[in-house]
């Protein structure tokens, strides 16, 4: 037995995939102010957003005179127990679970949000999806001015400059949104109201819900994604749009806006319908699903070779695998069966199987590939290690060749707005050509997705529409991390880095 049990390794350090920072849900139901439903309900929304952040989870609920908050690391399911949900009573709920890439046990249960504190204005609790640019100066002007702060998190500062001015609470609001650079989708929960807010270029998603109350006011739902509105029922109404400051109460909402001092171009995150988002929902006004299918529809236009079978790597490539089949003729099959049931940590024998992590998620049907030509449809090529992996799987279970092709551009430069990337030198992309990463990867051939195809694809456009669109820089999508053009200063400047 000894000899089998030799270390335990983390599947998330292996991990060679994007991952964004966190997720955010806000509930308004006047039904409850005596009992826990509004919590439930962010605790629903969490659950189902739970691919957006897996470290901690937390939600703070209450009313104008009190907010409770419980936080925790891990998943949602097992950082909450329907005891602890019950001990949040309360009209105003918020949620959060959180996606980081360091610190133990402690600092994560430190950095988890919402955050919680109270100033002249009453309990204040704020959760943010997104990042900052700005936030190391905010820190150090507020530390300046007395302000102590216990996290490391960009959310923290929000709460600082919220104390730190004068007025109501949404007067407060308005004066710290002018303050913030860079990429934020707010919910906030103080003076009995639920607020939510975007940053003027959107980049990440915030949807507003309706959920019909039988012989009661309706709630009003905040959600990063539709898909969890689905859970519990509601209605997706209208995206929180960017710039905006919405609050909801008894008066349903009322729409406030706040200033645009850079005059930044409305720029959503365009790997939102790539990889992040649920295929389930909609994103900046478009089905995920759909926009997937259509890059794989001009992929399959771009970069086309004959084969026998198209594979997605699942879940991240499967709907662009089968629009590439649907656009090519090429069978459709699922060559790869992913294990959704693997943990953190796995035991690892002492004997080394070769590419032992993946084979812990996906393993090959010989059945399906074997002296086949296949082409495998992936989202996108991070550090490289992974499709190296995934290649030589297929070509172990019988392949006569891999093609490996990508549903977007190459990724070349690191995001700033609230995705965790490594630096541009880990990133295969920025320093390979095509056909050297193709050898490095050991396929027969890969093909990406070109810029203006992904824009093509996921506005509905021509590609000439598409190219026209992107010379002028009115895309009204973010694609820094294709482009290396950041619609939001980074270091002091507006920049191609």
């Amino acid at each position: 037995m000894s000899a089998r049990l030799a270390s335990r390794v983390d599947v998330h350090d292996a991990d060679d995939r994007f991952h964004d920072e966190c997720a955010v849900a806000g509930v308004w139901d006047p039904s409850s102010k005596a009992l826990p439903e509004a919590a439930k309900l962010a605790y629903l929304m969490l659950y189902a957003q739970q691919h957006r952040g897996q470290e901690s989870a937390g939600i703070v609920a209450g009313d104008g005179e009190t907010l409770k908050r419980k936080v925790g690391p891990g998943l949602v399911a097992d950082v909450f127990a329907e005891a602890d949900v019950d001990a949040l009573p309360g009209a105003v709920a918020i949620g959060h679970c959180r996606y980081a890439t360091a610190g133990d046990t402690d600092a994560r249960l430190r950095d988890a949000g919402p955050v919680f504190g109270r100033c002249q204005a009453g309990p204040v609790a704020v959760a943010h999806n997104g990042n900052l640019v700005n936030a190391d100066a905010l820190r150090a002007q507020l530390e300046e001015r007395g302000s102590i702060f216990s996290t490391t998190v960009d959310t923290e500062v929000v709460l600082h400059l919220i104390a730190s001015t004068h007025g109501t609470l949404l007067q407060r609001l308005q004066k710290c949104l002018k303050q913030l650079r860079g990429a934020f989708s707010l919910t906030i929960a103080g003076d009995g109201r639920l607020y939510g807010a975007r940053d003027p270029s959107g980049l990440r998603p915030l949807a507003i819900g309706r959920l019909p109350r039988d012989g009661a006011p309706d709630a009003w739902v905040l959600a990063s994604e539709t898909c969890a509105f689905d859970l519990i029922g509601a209605t997706w109404v209208r995206d929180v749009q960017p710039g905006e400051i919405v609050s909801l109460d008894d008066a349903g909402v009322s729409s406030h806006g706040f200033e645009n001092v850079d005059g930044a171009p409305v720029a959503a995150c365009i790997f939102e319908h790539v990889y992040f988002a649920r295929p389930d929902s909609l994103v900046f006004g478009r089905h995920v699903h759909e926009a997937r299918r259509a890059l794989g529809q001009q992929l399959a236009k771009e970069t086309h070779v004959d084969a026998d079978v198209v594979i997605p790597v699942p879940d991240s490539g499967v709907y662009a695998a089968m629009g590439y089949a649907e656009q090519s003729g090429v069978p459709f099959a699922l060559g790869l069966v992913r294990n959704h049931y693997i943990g953190r940590t796995f035991i690892e024998p002492e004997q080394r199987i070769r590419h032992f992590g993946v084979k812990l998620k996906l393993n090959p049907v010989r059945s399906i590939l074997e002296g086949r030509r296949v082409i495998v449809v992936d989202d996108s090529i991070v550090r490289g290690t992974t499709s190296m992996k995934i290649v030589d799987m297929l070509r172990s279970a019988g392949a006569a060749s891999v093609h490996l092709r990508i549903s977007a551009p190459p990724t070349t430069h690191p995001c700033f707005y609230g995705i965790d990337t490594p630096t541009r030198e880990e990133l295969i992309a920025s320093r390979m050509t095509l056909d050297e990463i193709a050898r490095y990867v050991n396929a027969d051939s890969v093909g990406y997705l070109s810029r203006e195809g992904l824009h093509a694809a996921v506005h509905g456009l021509t590609a000439d529409d598409a190219r026209a669109r992107l010379l002028d820089r009115a895309s009204g999508s973010c694609d820094a991390c294709f482009s290396g053009d950041y619609p939001v200063q980074i270091g002091g400047h507006r920049a191609r880095r």
